[in-house]
């Protein structure tokens, strides 16, 4: 029993982090009701082709022809049979614990590990878990559905502390935990946010570094630093499968840049994202204050109803002059709760006009799409604050160096001198989008050094003897002194009102006869969202400082203010995220058999499945076509929804497809449905080209087809070569795609040139599965033959059992060079490389399971001396 004795409050603290997870959750995790997670809806509809796949066959398809007319399932689903060792390990972290409980817990857990590695106590390190763990940016992307996101972020914190606990001189441990927590983490598959963090790492190790130089000792930072290296090296090879292909895929993609010339050279980046791409989310600057005062900007974007209780009431008092002696309440007219459709249209566009309780400098209303704030907690930034002041040590100043960076960094478009920098000169900078994520940093550092101070304060009460408790004051007046300026002079700071709301105050319809009387509306209903959730930082920041004064003059013992500090802040922290997931709101929180809703199969779907041909695509017009999987649950989109396309299809949504789209809308409307009349080779020659053979219309209960699809495969008489892919895509335009196609110059010894038109040519889908077609080809002559499907590398052809090298023609489409004759033409996609990594990762697994058994056995023999 007492060799147990160590274990035992980590036990209990395990043990509160499991029941505060369902607490938080409760009532939905005992009704059963699970998160309506917008991304996982999603991307069941994206995944449906594959699971059909999976469940016929028994085993897994890299290609999917269900969006974007085909790409590769890397990123939709990437497992492997090595991941599987991987997941189990995970399992058994989350204690088996269902969705969702599993999440909160798994971010408690994960920062508890880092801060007993930077040997907190129990007490301390259960208080930490909690600041780092709700603050409420992890908890919002629970709420979206953004998983993959939540997982990497809840393995961050017990990597970092592997590599902690090595630079402390526990050597094999901190190879252990970094090599297992490493494989995990990359396991998670989100790239961006282990990017972030790579950057954290970088600033400790500069820490570690310094420290060691000036103790002299450098053997022990190598030694430290191997280690470390070995177990993250370690992690990365178990996942090399995931890493290796996304890697190969994430040069055909949006991430890997566009091989075009465009007019705006500008925006574009060497190998990545175009710029205003990456920063389309960028965090306002004075948006920033919202680490201090949640709704400092008003809250969240994502929907129009104004929800605070208080805002509504002025808004419903207060009235807007609309012309002609009329009036109206404010509330009436700025956003859905009294009119559905909006009571303002766009005078430029007709388009139903909402303004939101968020707002930010320079943004359209509702432009922003944020779920909430990036709150970290009032008390919090306070003792971030403090720690400024007392704690000691290269650490510390790495931390702060990584805050302000991250923060400069989400500025993003309103910074751009630093985001330019970044861009052009750091590796991958430019691979990733939505560049306020990287707030995520500031969220690591900042709960890290705030419990470093608050170390300080209880284990060394003398740091803040005598003339140091100003340091205390002095973090005060920072962060309570400001939120207390913030709401006595609100107005001193912000006007309430973006510069883009003026503008559209301007060209609303109907106008009205005062526009300045409606943004003085929503002027004074944001001051009193601001203004109260000020008072609440003050009133927070208040309670915990005393509790510190309290302590430090020995009133208080330090359980009990670790207790109410806790408490504070988890009661802080826990009321903000409840505005954002809260678990009594049905519409949130719905039914498991929902969560996997698809919109019901309706008679248009019908009637397109019973077409007998193997493999043709749809059209949707009923809704946002490259915002939606849902068509991909029934159907070969067009469409889809996706945070890496395929760059060339990229670029041909941008050129053509969109614009098509639109053709498709008005020939409709201007020959009364009947698509036969209309010229469809002049009007939309690239979705016919895709082989677009129906055309999904009004919420999917009606469809036409296209009787312009070219078809699953077609000999062409006429092949050009061009010398870029800037001239290949423009060339689209002017040539006659049932019977021309273009390729780039680099496959001409592969196609050759095309044979004279064949009218008795006859190619014929025999066989379809997403990764693998095949054809029956008849021909006198032979020649080029075009398929509609998208080329990619690692797609091989056949003709009658022989190999045949493919070669890429109309810019996206797949073509080959055969004979005349009847032939048998399979493509497959069936990639050699995975049988390698594979292996790698196995082998990488094994030494790393050695490597645990290899610390459990000198740990039995420390124990037994």
């Amino acid at each position: 029993m007492k060799s147990l004795k160590p274990w035992l409050l980590d036990a209990v603290a395990v043990l509160f982090f499991v029941v505060l997870a369902f607490a938080y959750f409760y009532p939905a995790d005992f009704e059963g009701r699970v998160l309506n997670q917008g991304d996982i809806s999603a991307g069941v509809g994206a995944g449906q082709e594959q699971a059909d796949y999976m469940e016929r066959t028994g085993d897994r398809t890299r290609w999917t022809n269900a969006l974007f007319s085909g790409m590769p399932t890397y990123q939709l689903s990437p497992s492997y049979n090595s991941d599987k060792v991987i997941s189990k390990v995970a399992d058994a972290y989350h204690l088996w614990l269902p969705l969702n409980v599993w999440y909160l817990f798994a971010y408690l857990l994960g920062f508890y590990i880092l801060l007993r590695a930077f040997d907190f106590r129990q007490q301390l390190a259960a208080l930490g878990s909690i600041l780092w763990a709700f603050s409420t940016y992890f908890l919002i992307i629970i709420a979206a559905g953004h998983i993959w996101k939540v997982m990497a972020l809840a393995y961050l914190p017990p990597m970092i502390g592997g590599i902690v606990l090595a630079y402390r001189g526990k050597y094999l441990l901190g190879a252990v935990v970094t090599g297992i927590f490493a494989a995990l983490e990359v396991q998670a598959n989100h790239v961006q946010m282990t990017y972030y963090y790579l950057f954290v790492i970088l600033f400790m190790l500069i820490a570690y570094l310094v420290d060691a130089v000036r103790k002299k000792q450098m053997a022990h930072f190598c030694k430290a630093t191997a280690m470390v290296a070995v177990g993250g090296l370690l992690g990365i090879l178990a996942n090399i499968s995931n890493l290796y292909h996304t890697w190969q895929y994430s040069q055909e993609t949006m991430r890997g840049g566009s091989e075009l010339v465009k007019s705006d050279a500008g925006n574009q980046t060497a190998g990545g994202l175009e710029r205003s791409y990456i920063t389309d989310y960028s965090y306002g600057i004075g948006e920033t204050w919202s680490l201090l005062v949640p709704n400092v900007k008003g809250g969240t974007s994502t929907h129009v109803i104004w929800e605070d209780e208080g805002a509504k009431t002025i808004l419903e008092n207060e009235q807007v002059e609309l012309g002609g002696g009329q009036k109206a309440p404010a509330l009436a007219v700025v956003g859905e709760l009294a009119n559905p459709n909006g009571y303002f249209k766009d005078a430029t566009g007709g388009q139903p006009i909402y303004f939101t309780q968020y707002w930010e400098e320079n943004l359209e209303p509702g432009a922003h799409g944020t779920m909430g704030p990036v709150y970290v907690g009032a008390f919090v930034l306070m003792l971030f604050v403090l720690g400024l002041f007392i704690v000691k040590g290269p650490m510390k100043w790495a931390l702060l160096a990584a805050t302000i960076l991250s923060i400069m960094l989400a500025w993003g478009k309103n910074f751009m001198g630093l985001t330019d920098l970044f861009i052009d000169y750091v590796p991958m900078y430019a691979k990733f989008r939505a560049v306020e994520s990287i707030l995520v940093i500031a969220e690591f550092t900042i709960p890290l050094l705030a419990m470093l101070a608050l170390k300080e304060v209880i284990e060394k009460p003398e740091v803040l003897a005598g003339k140091k408790i100003y340091y205390l004051y002095g973090a005060f007046a920072a962060t309570g002194g400001m939120s207390l300026l913030f709401a006595l002079m609100p107005t001193l700071f912000f006007d309430f009102y973006s510069n883009a709301e003026v503008t559209v105050a301007s060209r609303i319809l109907p106008a009205p006869a005062d526009a300045q009387s409606l943004l003085t509306a929503l002027s004074h209903a944001r001051q009193s969202i601001f203004t109260a959730d000020c008072w609440r930082s003050f009133f927070i920041i208040v309670v915990g400082t005393l509790m510190l004064l309290l302590y430090r003059a020995k009133k208080l013992k330090a359980l009990p203010v670790v207790a109410v500090l806790l408490v504070l802040c988890l009661v802080d922290l826990w009321q903000v995220n409840r505005r954002y997931l809260n678990p009594n709101d049905e519409h949130q929180f719905i039914k498991k058999v929902e969560q996997r809703y698809v919109r019901p199969m309706t008679d248009a779907d019908r009637q397109i499945l019973s077409d007998p041909s193997l493999d043709y695509r749809v059209l949707n017009l009923a809704g946002n076509l490259f915002n939606e999987n849902e068509t991909s649950y029934y159907h070969k989109s067009i469409g889809g929804y996706h945070a890496a396309k395929l760059r060339r299809y990229q670029d041909l949504i941008d050129y053509y497809i969109s614009r098509e789209h639109n053709q498709v809308f008005a020939a409709l409307q201007q020959y009364n449905g009947e698509l036969q009349e209309a010229p469809g080779d002049s009007l939309w020659p690239v979705l016919n080209m895709l082989n677009t053979k129906y055309f999904l219309l009004a919420q999917q209960n009606f469809y036409r087809p296209n009787p312009y699809a070219q078809g699953n495969a077609w000999f062409v008489d006429k092949l050009s070569y061009v010398d870029n892919a800037t001239a290949e895509i423009n060339a689209l335009r002017t040539i006659n795609l049932r019977h021309e196609a273009v390729a780039d110059k680099q496959f001409a010894d592969v196609l050759g040139q095309a044979s004279a038109l064949d009218t008795a040519a006859v190619v014929k889908m025999t066989s379809y599965e997403p990764n693998q077609l095949k054809y029956q080809v008849k021909s006198s002559k032979g020649g080029v033959l075009v398929f509609s499907e998208i080329y990619y590398p690692g797609w091989e052809a056949t003709v009658d059992g022989q190999p045949v090298e493919l070669g890429r023609v109309n810019y996206v489409l797949r073509a080959l060079r055969i004979e005349g004759g009847e032939h048998e033409v399979v493509l497959s996609f069936f990639p050699q490389s995975i049988t390698t990594t594979e292996v790698i990762a196995y082998t990488s697994l094994v030494i790393l399971v050695l490597l645990v058994l290899v610390l459990l056995f000198f740990t039995y023999r420390k124990k037994q001396k």
